[in-house]
């Protein structure tokens, strides 16, 4: 295509709609009728501009012209708690389950992962012996040594807070750098497994690993799900960049950011119940049966969300991407 013709051929109807929406409110009928033709010809020319003959300025010159030509057409859209609700019932458990196929395995590749870790070190004392002294690992692993005080060392409200940033920090970074061709996501996973891990094999190692489980697994069945998803998810985003499939590399990267920037939100409320539980029921005076129980109904309760209200939401076309009028312009692009 040649670019100079091109623009000489639509300037002027850039020029007209940029004359429109300086003017505001003050148009007629028949001129907002027009503003909405222009301003679809006008996106449908960006799209063909930014895959045929890109040129930074005349793109960016569009892409804002574009931008304010929406504004007007649509209005301001303000969220409101109808939208809170439709997010979580919705967009969340629906972008969730359509990214099952990503984080379920990562899940059970994961745990994998650190049952070898733990297994190896709790069957080589020399490995133990490389990790710490012998009187820092009974430091560790004695009834009463840190594994077991680490969980009620802080009042249980601001050591819940802690807990919760910490998860949240880490899921963000896993959905964050999963555009960074997956490396960064599977080193952040590879580091949270080794750590259960090797808390594994040292509580293994002393005969104590009934207790040590039953203090992670209140909590951590649902924390290392909500990592996993965001793992999952940052792979999947990854991926894209990859293998972008029926459309532009641009615009599958554009959806996928969009709906893991919901799944970050969504991820840190789960992670806010987890907190919850390793603030409160994982220090508490219950009886072990009575805090696993707790921790096995919220991964039940998250699973079941997942599955039945997202996998419905899902069936109904939910992606957990926005509405179809705040996406950019796209041309459509044969499979």
């Amino acid at each position: 295509m040649d670019l100079d013709v091109y623009v000489t051929a639509h300037r002027a109807e850039w020029d007209r709609l940029d004359h429109l929406l300086k003017r505001g409110r003050r148009l007629t009928g028949a001129e907002a009728d027009e503003l909405v033709a222009l301003y679809q010809r006008t996106a449908t020319h960006l799209s063909v501009i930014q895959s045929t003959a890109p040129d930074p300025a005349l793109t960016a010159r569009l892409t804002q012209l574009v931008a304010r030509a929406r504004s007007a057409v649509t209005g301001t859209r303000r969220s409101t708690w109808r939208d809170v609700v439709r997010f979580l019932t919705a967009g969340f458990p629906a972008a969730v389950y359509r990214s099952r196929h990503w984080w379920i395995p990562t899940a059970v590749l994961s745990t994998l992962l650190a049952a070898v870790i733990g297994w190896w070190i709790g069957t080589h004392p020399e490995i133990q012996a490389a990790i710490a002294a012998p009187d820092e690992l009974r430091q560790l692993t004695r009834p009463g040594g840190e594994y077991e005080t680490y969980y009620s060392s802080h009042p249980a409200g601001s050591f819940a807070a802690q807990v919760w940033t910490n998860n949240a920090r880490a899921a963000a970074l896993c959905l964050a750098l999963g555009a960074f061709l997956c490396f960064p996501v599977l080193w952040v996973l590879f580091i949270n497994m080794l750590n259960l891990g090797v808390g594994i094999g040292l509580m293994s190692s002393a005969g104590r690993l009934d207790t040590f489980l039953g203090l992670v697994l209140p909590h951590g069945l649902l924390e290392l799900t909500a990592v996993f998803v965001a793992a999952g998810t940052g792979l999947r985003l990854g991926w894209t960049l990859i293998d972008p499939g029926p459309h532009s590399r641009r615009t599958a990267l554009a959806r996928q950011g969009r709906a893991a920037i919901g799944m970050a939100i969504g991820l840190a409320l789960v992670l806010f119940v987890s907190g919850v539980i390793e603030g409160f029921v994982t220090p508490s005076g219950l009886p072990t049966w009575a805090r696993v129980a707790i921790g096995v109904a919220a991964e039940a309760a998250f699973l079941v969300y997942v599955y039945v209200l997202g996998g419905r939401a899902s069936r109904a076309g939910e992606a957990g991407d926005v509405d179809a009028d705040q996406r950019s312009a796209e041309l459509p692009t044969a499979a």
